[in-house]
């Protein structure tokens, strides 16, 4: 409803509260508005119809079998005319114009029976035109004169109306002046009712005539939402954000844009390698195989990092934050459990266990789709049964325990254990039946017999009662040893006493105390040798106790590192420790640790690639700069700031890089000594981008304040002086890029503006903005424009791409998105619902990507998982022969999802009932393989596809996962295209 109609419905609530002759009087002034909508229509209409007869007997020897002939042209460029402003009007009216073609449009593809919503509906071409043009002097019906009507509300222009008002409370304030009417009696409304009605007629009959000259408003009409909302009209296309017009000029090299098409990119990506680890609010999460690799988790991707060879895989089946880890009894399966999570389309990602084999990285199991309700907060196998069984903890209110026969993917028992948190499960190792559960403020010690779960509370008595039990081992002996939140170790021994029959488990109760560490025990870890590790959290220790519980050794891990999260044993007399600033070190009680493992610790927004070398820095809200090697992947440097990092860009010589903060303040350092060069502030809010032109003489920094401030750069980016300001955003910048020549840049802003700024002119915003459009531009990040806008996907509401970036040599766009993808599309992409291949790694808003500056990689970043992903482009044409024939001889992922794989590369034990969450990784990608034939393990089990002897840095996933019904998965063409695999 307009602003008028509210503020009349307001007025008359406010004198009667339901008298029924002031509604009529609304109902009545409401017709006669129509009326004079109506009347003004007929007018345009008469004056366009005697435009299109002119138009077209001018053109009828051209146009005899055409529609789109120049009568259409003349349709189009007056319907153009009305719809797009070329600085001509505001850009309040422009919005509520374009706003109104929209509606209208929509209602005229939907309108029925009803005679006014179909007359109202037919007439928004023709509304637009009177808009931007007076009325034929030649009309029989001029709209009154605007000294009959009273001071009205006019902002009904500022935002969309309930469609189903139809598209006259859709006008701009310009409208309603020159329609709007004063206040009338009940019987001058009746009066108006029939004069009303007759004029519908009236045009009714026009709109007949007008049949065979409506070719492309028909066409408008009857398209989907998203071909409507981006539309070709002359030289220019129009896409619609929220409601509001996005108007982006067709460059004069196309020649006809009916003929431009989008295709998939020919270049793919591999994950080549993950930077970070996920301590910060994790424990137990890292371990080492046999294979001599170390298995941790971070986003949704689980590594297998070998230390020792530099090499990197990673298991990609899941499609949320990985939370928790357990090892099989045979050190080669793994399960790993997942958060619950959410789709771009607001469907549940359940959260679920995920059982793999470590070797082939094949997914054996996905255990407890639609059991579980929030989370797995932890798991473990079985051990007295060679893990048979898996035991799981769910993050719900209740925290329900639950035991599966996870070969069979059955549910064995369940029960709720407390509200309070639970923070450790483990099975007995010698007795199969007992379980033990342990968190705040309790120890549970659970007797399982088949499908039952019987429990006993542990009785601190005469001993402290600790706020949390953190951790808990079993000994040689078969006691219990836990640790606490107040430091000590409890020694829980099974009471003799009580026999297991009649009256539930036997309990266990604490035999001995000692005292571990100040602060709290945070995690023990059972060595080979039967003696046992502890971790601290607040003395940052690590104590190393005998068969006795007497303390043989202890050390402490250095502060810069964080407090302890996991211990693990390593090889021979080296142990591993995760912390809670995301390091992973190896160490030794005589040699100290070394990091093999490092990252963020907070949210990851920065990202710049060196311009000559390949290397890349990132900047977060941990204050942390640093830049990393791409090559050895190892940090090269970092340092702390005193603010938040969040944008960061290389000056062109490589020498200095400058970084802009939350603050406004922004920081120039040396890429090589990390020595503060400069610091300069502009503004008091948050900096989004920095950019220095090509050649590196101005440098523009751009600011949540919606301004853009320019520098002169001197002595190789180590001085800068103000040059100048742009002025003209109307909301916060988001992006910009530099033309070649450092006289223009384009600037995006978060209410969806394209603006062009003239630099050697005074910073002067470009009002013409057709002028800028054969710009080639030095770099594309702007998320709006001709060459882009095609990566926007359907409904966006303009928040979902968060970064953009065009490759050195112009042949791709790689795009961080809202919904934890990664995407790849051919550039130019100007076309709606342009294709690209897909990659899942992360698990929160993908903050940023850059190309390195040959194209070889592209590293993306992720917000909340605090992670870092180098990618590798592989092109199509350089995969080797020995690809291609196992592409050929392997059914395709999409070939898959749509039709059962044969038999010769699935077996016949397959599951039949896939799990209905995707596995979430390169979907469908490069680094998937197709299946291969695989001989069972003496199980229940099908591991779908194996490699004998995986490459480095592989990331597979399984045939089964790629079947899992996803929006992702349909991709055109983004089938596996496996790496360099012998068959098995």
């Amino acid at each position: 409803m307009d602003g008028f109609t509210g503020s009349l419905d307001d007025s008359m609530s406010g004198a009667s509260v339901s008298d029924v002759n002031d509604r009529l009087s609304a109902l009545e002034l409401r017709v006669q508005q129509q009326e004079d909508e109506l009347t003004v229509m007929k007018a345009a209409l008469a004056d366009v119809l005697r435009r299109l007869a002119a138009s077209e007997d001018s053109a009828s020897s051209a146009t005899k079998k055409q529609h789109g002939g120049k009568g259409g042209a003349a349709l189009r460029e007056a319907y153009s005319m009305s719809c797009i402003a070329n600085g001509g009007t505001s850009g309040r009216k422009r919005d509520s114009t374009s706003v109104t073609r929209k509606e209208t449009l929509s209602s005229a593809a939907k309108s029925g029976a009803d005679r006014k919503k179909e007359v109202s509906s037919q007439r928004s071409p023709m509304e637009e035109i009177q808009e931007n043009q007076s009325p034929s002097p030649s009309s029989p019906h001029p709209p009154q004169p605007p000294q009959q009507r009273p001071a009205l509300p006019s902002d009904s222009s500022k935002g969309p109306a309930p469609p189903k008002r139809g598209p006259s409370v859709k006008r701009s304030s310009g409208m309603e002046r020159s329609q709007s009417s004063t206040w009338e009696t009940s019987e001058e409304n009746r009066n108006k009712l029939v004069k009303a009605a007759s004029t519908s007629k009236l045009l009714a009959k026009v709109v007949k005539t007008a049949d065979r000259h409506k070719d492309p408003v028909v066409s408008q009409a009857k398209m989907s939402t998203r071909e409507k909302n981006s539309q070709a009209e002359g030289n220019h296309i129009k896409m619609f954000m929220r409601g509001r017009p996005i108007t982006m000029f067709i460059p004069s090299d196309v020649e006809n844009y009916d003929d431009v098409r989008s295709e998939l990119p020919s270049e793919r990506l591999k994950l080549e390698w993950v930077y970070g680890y996920r301590g910060r609010d994790c424990r137990a999460n890292v371990y080492l195989l046999p294979t001599g690799e170390i298995v941790y988790f971070i986003a949704s991707v689980v590594v297998l990092f070998n230390y020792e060879e530099r090499t990197q895989r990673h298991y990609l089946g899941h499609t949320d934050c990985v939370k928790c880890l357990a090892i099989h009894p045979d050190k080669i399966r793994i399960a790993t459990g997942q958060i619950a999570g959410v789709d771009k389309d607001g469907r549940a990602l359940q959260p679920n266990v995920r059982v793999w084999d470590s070797v082939s990285l094949s997914t054996l199991q996905v255990v407890g789709l639609g059991t579980f309700e929030r989370g797995v907060g932890s798991l473990a196998f079985s051990k007295a049964d060679s893990g048979q069984h898996l035991s799981v903890i769910d993050d719900c209110n209740d925290h329900m325990l639950t035991v599966w026969d996870w070969q069979k993917k059955s549910k064995i028992a369940e029960i709720k254990t407390t509200n309070e948190v639970v923070l450790v499960v483990e099975f007995h190792p010698t007795d199969p039946n007992t379980i033990v559960t342990c968190g705040k403020s309790h120890i549970f010690f659970w007797t399982w017999t088949g499908t039952s779960l019987a429990r006993k509370q542990g009785i601190f008595g005469k001993y402290e009662k600790p706020k949390f039990v953190q951790c808990l081992a079993f000994l040689s002996t078969g006691d219990i040893l836990t640790g606490d939140s107040g430091g000590v170790l409890l020694v829980w021994t099974r009471s003799s006493a009580e026999t297991p029959t009649g009256k539930g488990p036997r309990a266990f109760q604490i035999s001995r105390q000692v005292k571990g560490h100040e602060g709290s025990v945070f995690c023990v870890c059972e060595m080979r040798s039967g003696t046992l590790l502890t971790g601290g959290g607040k003395d940052r220790r690590i104590v190393l106790w005998d068969h006795e519980l007497r303390a043989e050794r202890d050390i402490e891990v250095p502060d810069q590192y964080g407090t302890i999260r996991a211990v693990s044993e390593g090889k021979g007399d080296e142990f591993l420790v995760g912390t809670s600033r995301n390091f992973i070190l190896r160490g030794t009680f005589n040699d100290g640790f070394t990091v093999e493992v490092q990252g963020h610790t907070d949210e990851l927004w920065g990202l710049a690639a060196h311009p000559s070398r390949e290397m890349f820095l990132t900047c977060a809200q941990d204050r942390l700069v640093c830049i990393w090697n791409s090559t050895n992947h190892r940090l090269q440097w970092s340092r702390t700031l005193e603010e938040h990092g969040h944008c960061a860009d290389f000056h062109p010589s490589g020498t200095v890089v400058a970084i802009g903060t939350h603050s406004g303040k922004w920081y120039v350092l040396d890429a090589e000594s990390t020595d503060l060069v400069a610091i300069h502030t502009d503004g008091n809010e948050q900096l989004s981008v920095m950019r220095f032109s090509v050649d590196g003489t101005l440098l523009a920094v751009g600011s949540h304040d919606n301004f853009i401030y320019l520098y002169t750069v001197s002595e190789r980016g180590r001085k800068y002086s103000r040059y100048g300001k742009c002025t003209g955003h109307s909301s916060y910048i988001t992006h910009l890029d530099w033309s070649p020549d450092n006289n223009f840049i384009m600037s995006n802003s978060g209410d969806y503006e394209i603006l062009y700024w003239d630099v050697p002119n005074g910073c002067k915003l470009i009002r013409n903005r057709s002028e800028c459009k054969d710009i080639d531009w030095a770099t594309y990040t702007c998320v709006l424009g001709y060459h882009v806008f095609g990566v926007w996907p359907e409904g966006s509401d303009g928040t979902d791409i968060n970064a953009l970036i065009r490759s050195h040599n112009r042949k791709v766009i790689a795009l961080a998105d809202d919904f934890c993808k990664v995407h790849l599309f051919a550039y130019p992409c100007s076309t709606p619902k342009a294709p690209s291949h897909k990659y899942s790694a992360h698990s929160s808003h993908v903050t940023n990507v850059s190309f390195l500056y040959n194209d070889s990689h592209l590293i993306s970043t992720g917000g909340k998982d605090t992670s870092i992903m180098q990618w590798r482009l592989v092109e199509k044409s350089s995969l080797s022969l020995t690809d291609g024939l196992l592409s050929n001889s392997a059914p395709r992922r999409v070939d898959a999802i749509f039709t059962p794989p044969p038999p010769a590369t699935a077996t016949s034990t397959q599951e039949p009932d896939p799990p209905p969450t995707t596995n979430g990784t390169q979907e469908p990608s490069p680094e998937t393989p197709p299946p291969i034939e695989l001989d069972p393990p003496p199980s229940e089990l099908t591991p779908p596809r194996s490699e004998s002897t995986p490459p480095p840095s592989d990331s597979t996933v399984s045939l089964k996962d790629s079947l899992d019904p996803s929006d992702d998965t349909a991709t055109p063409s983004d089938e596996g295209l496996p790496p360099l695999t012998p068959p098995s």
